[in-house]
């Protein structure tokens, strides 16, 4: 089996990760697989530009932006003669496997070229450039697509490579931005990539607290400008010293006329006399390291490619692999295409609203909440309900962004929310009090916990607790931490029997580094952590650049946890990670040593082995580095590495932020209906096992759990849940490191599912 990986001329960060893994895979399967240099148009000049791939060739390239194959837009393709070259070329090299990784207009260009091959071979038959036997041998083209783009255009897809990365850019920017504006008292507007989506902008207004966005898929209302300008003067009223507009670049009104940064800013400076400055942020946001999410991304659908390709038969349509929540899914390429056009469609005709639905799920999750959070005010009749927040556990990035979204959402509610400083502590001795939406300005950016928090359990203070909830009249509270806030919850529900205080709905949010809440599969905190982990295994890898054959120990944070290691180990091209939950013997290190002694003779001088810092009590990170200092003595050296609190700290990624703010507004708005449901003969009881439940991220939805239906899950000697979705990623990991007989576990093998169905075909702007 032959494969060739053509990339599109827009490159996204992320990209080298995909042909990493398609490379990789596609060799440990058997297969050989070709470069093809800049994009079509060396699909068409064939030549130096199609070359076989190695394993050594797809080495250090994780970290680097842009593709290493290199892209070019090619007008060539577009044309039959074109096409009738590509496939000569293909044909010439026994190619019938094309991974396409580009946006909409590259894998429209690949389906179309699926479609004529069996016209293009009788076309090169005739004109005698290949035989009868090598059409016959070529007899039908199997495309899989991966979708590479920034803008996360692509329907059917939550995330497209590179999406990530470039919010990463944008975050930077505006952190920066808004701490100059804060001091100046300045409205700061900021135009990012999105002529046709406004994904970018809408996600970046969600993780900075922006006051207004705009988008094209959602224009604003006629009057626009007058209700812009009361919402700046809204929030100066507020307390607020800066206002922050993010716009896309394909900004456009109800009537389709263009929406752009000077008329805003002009607008703003001459009505509102307000200090204001305009910034386009252009092609900062293509560059740059990629994320470790779009690694990850990249790397599981490099994966999944080359499986889809190995399935496929002549009757398979193409494909696009893609992720739906955090699972890899296969989408037929042409249906995919087919909404993406029908978006445009939609706003061209004027249908919005359908515009938002098509863009799918997750999109219309972002719009609701940016809508809430920014459009409404707080009533004037309050619901006489009090709602407690607490922080439990060590701090992570994005708990204060949580917070901020439940304090904003409840007073938007009507309730009163109430601050409880220092955990459960904090609630026993009374450290709680009112908390406004100006005291919780600004707090999306920052990293720990604003709200101060302990590991303290409620364990002997329960009885205190519950009489500060009578006294400070708390009808219900919200919990957000980390393993302790799930053991805390459990114990306020047990003591509820005794107290009949703690009857009242609670709910947990997820929100610690090492992502070991059972009833999610991600946890807030998680993925800053994991970014901070791999940047600094980067530069360690980079610091023996100059150095013949190093191998480097890095200990990881996680507990028993191995989330960490094994993610940051998939980011980072790990050649192993020792984690609690894939017990390990003295016979696998050793395999592991004769390994980075084998890899040593080759052109790659680098070792890297990750380590969780609960893997194993007598095989501790120290006793690691002596072993592989000891063996391979000769061959390599070794330094080791333990990062400890560096994980916890820094300010939160775009995707703790927005995974914060979601999950903060959905447990408000849960609990305000759990309070009506609760409500007999003027008071609050809650004592059933669904009034109290774990908020996680659960494989394609955020869905609320009972606390006392995850025990059974929990493995609470060692603080982990029984079931760990990221252990299949596992296999991944080691096969691109280059280890045999890798057992890939395919009880969940993505199959082809239909886009169309889900969203729902749209005609005469009904769904």
């Amino acid at each position: 089996m032959h494969i060739c990986i053509p990339s599109h001329p827009h490159c996204a960060a992320g990209m080298n990760a995909a042909v990493r893994a398609t490379v990789r895979v596609g060799i440990y399967t058997g297969a050989k697989v070709y470069f093809v240099h800049e994009g079509y148009q060396g699909l068409v000049d064939g030549g130096d530009n199609i070359k076989p791939a190695t394993w050594e060739s797809v080495s250090m390239m994780l970290q680097l932006g842009g593709t290493v194959i290199g892209s070019a837009r090619c007008m060539d393709f577009k044309e039959k003669w074109g096409r009738l070259k590509a496939a000569c070329n293909l044909v010439k090299l026994g190619i019938t496997n094309l991974c396409v990784i580009g946006g909409d207009g590259s894998l429209t260009g690949a389906n179309q070229f699926r479609t004529e091959w069996s016209e293009l071979l009788a076309d090169l038959t005739k004109q005698g450039k290949i035989t009868a036997e090598e059409a016959k041998r070529s007899s039908h083209l199997n495309i899989v697509g991966m979708v590479g783009s920034i803008d996360n255009d692509f329907c059917g897809t939550d995330m497209t490579i590179g999406t990530d990365s470039a919010l990463h850019r944008i975050i930077e920017v505006v952190d920066a931005i808004t701490t100059t504006a804060q001091s100046h008292q300045r409205t700061f507007i900021l135009e990012v990539m999105g002529r046709h989506c406004g994904y970018l902008a809408l996600v970046t207004a969600l993780a900075c607290g922006a006051d207004w966005v705009f988008i094209p898929e959602m224009p604003p209302e006629d009057n626009w400008e007058e209700h812009l300008c009361k919402r700046l003067i809204a929030q100066r009223e507020r307390g607020s010293r800066l206002n922050v507009i993010i716009m896309a670049e394909g900004a456009q009104d109800r009537k389709q006329k263009p929406i752009t940064c000077d008329q805003v800013k002009n607008l703003v400076s001459k009505k509102l006399g307000f200090d204001t400055r305009s910034t386009i942020l252009g092609h900062v946001q293509r560059g740059g390291t990629p994320s470790a999410f779009d690694r990850i991304l990249g790397s599981r659908m490099g994966v999944e490619a080359v499986m889809a390709l190995l399935e496929a038969t002549p009757e398979t349509p193409a494909c696009v692999v893609s992720l739906s929540g955090n699972i890899a899914i296969r989408l037929p390429l042409m249906e995919c295409v087919q909404v993406t056009k029908d978006v445009t469609v939609a706003m061209a005709e004027g249908r919005f609203q359908d515009a938002v639905n098509l863009r799918g799920k997750s999109f219309q999750n972002n719009w609701n909440t940016y809508k809430m959070l920014a459009h409404l005010s707080p009533p004037e009749v309050k619901s006489n309900i009090n709602i407690a927040i607490v922080n439990v556990g060590a701090p992570c990035a994005g708990m204060n962004a949580a917070v901020r979204s439940a304090v904003r959402t409840g007073l938007i509610q009507g309730h009163q929310m109430l601050a409880v400083h220092d955990g459960f502590d904090g609630l026993s001795n009374g450290q709680i009090q009112p908390i406004t939406w100006a005291e919780v300005g600004g707090w999306t950016g920052k990293g720990g916990s604003n709200l101060g928090t302990k590991r303290q359990l409620p364990g002997k203070n329960i009885e205190q607790i519950s009489l500060n909830i009578a006294k400070f009249n708390i009808h219900s509270l919200i919990i957000i931490g980390g393993f302790e806030a799930y053991l805390g919850g459990l114990e306020l529900v047990t003591a509820r029997e005794k107290y009949e205080e703690l009857c009242i709905p609670m709910v947990i949010i997820p929100a610690t580094v090492s992502n070991n809440v059972p009833g999610s599969d991600f946890s807030i905190g998680a993925d800053t952590a994991l970014n901070t982990i791999t940047t600094t295994c980067d530069r360690i890898k980079q610091s023996a650049a100059g150095t013949k054959r190093r191998v480097f120990i890095i200990e990881t944070m996680g507990g028993y946890c191995g989330y960490l290691a094994t993610m940051a180990g998939l980011s980072s091209g790990a050649d192993a990670a020792y984690i609690y939950e894939e017990p390990f013997h003295i016979r696998d290190l050793e395999l592991n040593v004769e390994h980075l002694i084998e890899k040593m003779k080759t052109s790659v001088k680098r070792g890297l082995i990750l380590r969780n810092s609960n893997a194993n009590d007598n095989y501790t990170t120290q006793f690691l580095f002596n072993l592989y200092s000891e063996e391979g003595k000769g061959t390599f050296d070794c330094r080791m590495n333990i990062l400890g609190h560096m994980q916890q700290g820094g300010t939160p990624t775009p995707f703790d932020r927005n995974f914060g703010t979601k999950m903060g507004a959905k447990s408000v708005l849960w609990l305000t209906d759990k309070l009506k449901e609760c409500y007999r003969h003027g008071r609050i009881f809650a004592n059933t096992p669904d009034s109290a439940c774990v908020l996680g991220m659960k494989r394609r939805s955020l869905i609320f759990q009972p606390l006392a239906s995850l025990k059974e899950d929990t493995d609470f000697e060692h603080r982990i849940p029984k079931t760990e979705w990221w252990l299949k990623l596992r296999p991944i990991l080691k096969i691109l490191a280059r280890y045999e007989a890798v057992e890939i576990d395919t009880s969940e093998a993505a199959t082809m599912e239909h886009i169309i169905k889900k969203t729902g075909e749209i005609k005469g702007g009904k769904m």
